[in-house]
């Protein structure tokens, strides 16, 4: 299992990184990145707190623990030159916070990330069209599906969208508290629930983060 999005005290989570490990270790799960809301306010604050930190406890416990961030409500224009920052300031895996339809997004949110290949997820990116996840395919970004309330009611649309293009899925459970945390049959569920077969849903699950990780 892998969670490739995670928020913590550094932004609006509960927990901070040493027990959202644990909390993961115990089920199981290989990796995990801690991926903060960020913006041009805070972003040099979160990674500079978590980058060192991180590389320890992974170094401490049986897991992975990448330091990531969630660029959140960016407007488009500033994207490209937050993600340059990011990648500087030791972010290894980055998260665009894509056009959810449970919060005002910018339109064109999407578009920009998707054009951005330094950007690893498109987070629960809504109603994206066809010609966003043909851009997200060919640049290798991986689109989100949720187990997060509200921002899981498009994981079908999503998952049939990256079915007619090719664009690769990843589950992840954008988790805030301890009761955001899933198992690997809850992970399969949600996977089965966007519409995709029990063998896709393995790959969402399992194959397709293994592959990301593989490339940070």
């Amino acid at each position: 299992m892998y969670d490739f999005h995670i928020h913590s005290i550094f932004s609006d989570g509960e927990l901070v990184p040493a027990e959202i490990v644990q909390r993961y270790s115990v089920l199981g799960y290989r990796a995990i990145a801690i991926t903060d809301h960020a913006d041009n306010s805070n972003l040099e604050f979160i990674l500079s707190n978590i980058v060192s930190a991180l590389e320890e406890l992974s170094e401490a416990t049986n897991m992975e623990v990448i330091p990531g961030i969630e660029l959140t409500h960016i407007p488009p224009s500033m994207l490209e030159g937050l993600v340059k920052k990011a990648r500087k300031l030791g972010a290894r895996l980055i998260v665009a916070h894509g056009e959810t339809l449970a919060e005002p997004v910018q339109k064109g949110t999407n578009l920009e990330a998707v054009k951005n290949p330094d950007v690893d997820i498109l987070a629960h990116p809504g109603l994206i069209t066809v010609e966003e996840a043909e851009l997200a395919k060919e640049n290798g970004i991986y689109l989100e599906l949720t187990s997060r309330a509200g921002h899981c009611i498009t994981n079908g649309h999503v998952a049939k969208v990256a079915g007619e293009t090719g664009a690769r899925l990843i589950l992840n459970t954008d988790a805030h508290a301890p009761e955001d945390i899933i198992t690997k049959e809850d992970a399969l569920a949600i996977a089965r629930g966007a519409g995709l077969s029990q063998k896709n849903s393995e790959m969402v699950v399992s194959v397709n983060p293994r592959t990301l990780l593989g490339s940070i």
